[in-house]
């Protein structure tokens, strides 16, 4: 359990409905006194808004944290794989897709007026590493 304000993540057994693991959700490194960002890379669990999507092979992708990361988290294991900085608030829900045996990954960065995030217009596409 997260105290408030503090976001966290969790996977859930839908069979069995077990708590798999459970963990803080976000980032210090956009805290700081007086409105100034530490830049501390401190997992704190942050509030989030926007949802997760899953793909087949068991990755998480969600940036609905404050901190203005987009994450990559092993569905098994809750451990973050990947992440990388947004250039504005990542308050919305990724895609990912597949187009001619690749995958993609995009991402929609408009920021949040009330989360204080960066407000942007951006579009951002990455693509995932081809399975062998």
């Amino acid at each position: 359990m997260h105290p408030a304000p503090y976001g966290g993540i969790r996977a859930i057994d839908l069979a069995t409905g077990e708590t798999l693991w459970d963990r803080a959700l976000g980032s210090a490194r956009r805290n700081g006194p007086f409105g100034i960002p530490s830049m501390l890379p401190f997992t704190i669990g942050t509030p989030n808004n926007g949802g997760p999507v899953v793909t087949a092979g068991g990755l998480i992708f969600i940036a609905a944290t404050t901190d203005n990361l987009i994450r990559a988290i092993d569905i098994e294991t809750g451990e973050t794989l990947w992440e990388d900085v947004l250039p504005a608030g990542g308050q919305s829900t990724p895609m990912v897709y597949e187009q001619g045996g690749r995958q993609y990954l995009v991402m929609i960065a408009g920021g949040h007026h009330f989360m204080e995030t960066p407000i942007g217009d951006h579009v951002i596409a990455w693509t995932l590493p081809q399975r062998e």
